[in-house]
């Protein structure tokens, strides 16, 4: 069995835990300059171009951003897919909104671990593992069901759990996280909160530590403990003022949105907006990276950040 992997650098955790597994493994890195290029071949896997890569893999999974998947799919992988090979992705962006098709005799699977590459491989390291989330889109062999477990297995995720679900699923779930709650959600509910201090007249360096540096212990506990775990760690006084004042932040007008969020993500809205984006150059993504680049949170934070030395040595 040979496994051809299409990725950046941020995904290598899974061709080390995967090179054991395996009779053979060729590897892309889609961005030429990647140090972990180097890294790979240095334990003995073979890097080799994309089309070369797909025409040998049984197995190719592929680890691109979303936005590129269609545009090399289309010139570099898709003639080097032959019948019976299963095509994994480790999200269900693409072929979900129907971005990539590929052609029927071919198994469709993909496998999502619930953490970043460098948690994934520290895990696997120590004995241990990272949930996974795994569907079967397409089984045309009959066999897929069995290799993309394997695959979830083989990273570790048969060490801390494998949940199967569907693309449609992970891809809507995924999207309405990152959108309304861990990303867009909580970073605007953090400038929100900064700049209501800021402009009551608190010192900038208090908003940004009550606001933002204090987040990171309250995640951390929810993490470990869940939210009722979280308020038994916390003050008594904190606890109350959570209870009865976090509806008004988060109330009616704040669930309708989210329920629009979702409504956009499940029509296919936010996908169409997504690779329109894209395809137009991407500018507008790129002035609002620099807009938020631009916040006064951001400069507060950078020298405030310079003064924890711990925090450079735990990335």
């Amino acid at each position: 069995m040979s496994v051809s992997i299409t990725i950046r650098s941020a995904s290598a955790a899974d061709i080390e835990a995967l090179a054991d597994l395996f009779h053979a493994m060729f590897v892309h890195y889609w961005d030429p300059g990647s140090p972990s290029r180097a890294e790979a071949e240095g334990e003995g896997l073979e890097v080799a171009d994309v089309a070369d890569a797909a025409s040998h893999g049984d197995v190719v999974m592929i680890l691109l951003p979303d936005e590129r998947q269609a545009e090399v799919w289309n010139a570099e992988i898709r003639d080097g897919i032959a019948p019976g090979n299963l095509l994994m992705f480790a999200h269900g962006f693409t072929i979900h909104f129907g971005e990539i098709e590929p052609p029927p005799g071919v198994d469709i699977g993909m496998v999502a671990p619930k953490g970043p590459g460098h948690l994934v491989r520290r895990q696997f390291v120590e004995g241990r593992g990272v949930p996974c989330l795994m569907a079967v889109h397409h089984d045309a062999t009959g066999g897929a069901h069995d290799l993309v477990l394997a695959y979830a297995s083989g990273i570790g995720g048969g060490r801390a759990g494998i949940i199967e679900t569907t693309f449609k699923d992970e891809c809507e779930t995924d999207l309405f996280g990152e959108q309304s709650v861990l990303c867009g959600g909580a970073t605007e509910l953090v400038r929100a909160g900064y700049e209501t201090l800021v402009e009551a007249g608190y010192d900038p360096r208090l908003a940004y530590f009550e606001v933002l540096h204090e987040l990171k212990l309250i995640v951390d506990l929810m993490y470990e403990q869940g939210i009722q775990g979280m308020r038994h760690s916390i003050s008594n006084t904190a606890e109350y003022g959570d209870m009865t004042r976090g509806k008004r932040v988060i109330g009616e007008e704040t669930r309708a949105a989210m329920r629009k969020i979702l409504a956009d993500i499940q029509s296919g809205d936010f996908a169409r907006e997504w690779i329109a984006e894209n395809r137009a150059g991407g500018e507008s993504f790129q002035r609002m990276r620099e807009e938020a680049a631009d916040h006064q949170i951001e400069k507060v934070g950078s020298e405030l950040r310079e003064m924890m030395a711990w925090i450079e040595r735990e990335r």
